[in-house]
């Protein structure tokens, strides 16, 4: 019989990086579902046409805001999070979304921008967020979760800069835990393929079905912010679906 978690997180301030894409965009309707006040961050703005939309919570939720922010630029994150900070006087969790893929080429046919590229939106946006967010998420006890993926646990053919850039994050994870053990959890989820509009379009024969919905992701993020997982940390949680 299915059953639904339910969690409570009010009068807590929530980031969410990578906050329009749509793992972003579930994981802020999640929480923002949950009584968080949540603050969305990214470089591309939210798409007006899906204010119209069940799940827009910056276009429609009281409690979603919005900012604008190079996430790879350490003076825009040390903005936006002072800019948070001042705004709602906390903050309880940082939800590091932000990410992309790029693959099908060997090492020897990787450009520098290409590596580049995943390097600084899949790992440095998550170390400069916390980075820049930890004062104040130690001062609440709060909790850091991040994304890497299933693919980051070996090496493989076409996409190594990837699988290297969600491998670093497992590392940034397990450290974050560790240099703040018993005041601020760090644990990362490991998705396989996540069931995007994007996805499904780069990889149109794949079998779809066996694919991680992001709302289930998101559903994980949440359990890991709650005092469910109170002795969690340092952890790297699979989320493989039907995979």
């Amino acid at each position: 019989m299915p059953r639904t978690a339910t969690f409570a997180f009010d009068e807590t301030v929530t980031i969410v990086t990578g906050a329009t894409g749509s793992l972003g965009t579930a994981v802020a309707d999640r929480f923002v579902r949950a009584g968080s006040t949540v603050c969305g961050v990214d470089v591309a703005e939210p798409d007006p046409a899906d204010s119209a939309t069940d799940d827009a919570p910056f276009a429609a939720a009281e409690r979603a805001h919005f900012s604008q922010a190079d996430l790879t630029d350490e003076s825009d994150v040390e903005r936006v999070i002072a800019e948070i900070s001042d705004e709602y006087g906390r903050i309880d969790h940082v939800l590091n979304i932000a990410g992309t893929w790029r693959g099908g080429q060997p090492i020897e046919a990787t450009s520098v921008d290409e590596f580049d590229l995943l390097m600084d939106v899949n790992l440095k946006t998550a170390f400069l967020t916390s980075k820049h967010a930890l004062p104040a998420l130690q001062e609440a006890e709060g909790a850091i979760v991040n994304v890497s993926s299933r693919s980051s646990l070996e090496g493989g053919a076409g996409d190594g800069p990837y699988r290297i850039s969600k491998a670093g994050i497992r590392l940034l994870t397990e450290t974050l835990a560790a240099e703040n053990r018993g005041t601020v959890r760090a644990n990362c989820v490991m998705p396989s393929v996540i069931d995007t509009p994007m996805n499904r379009e780069m990889m149109p024969d794949a079998d779809h079905n066996s694919w991680v919905d992001p709302g289930e992701i998101a559903d994980i993020v949440a359990f890991l912010c709650s005092d469910a997982a109170s002795v969690t940390s340092g952890a790297a949680v699979p989320v493989y679906g039907e995979a």
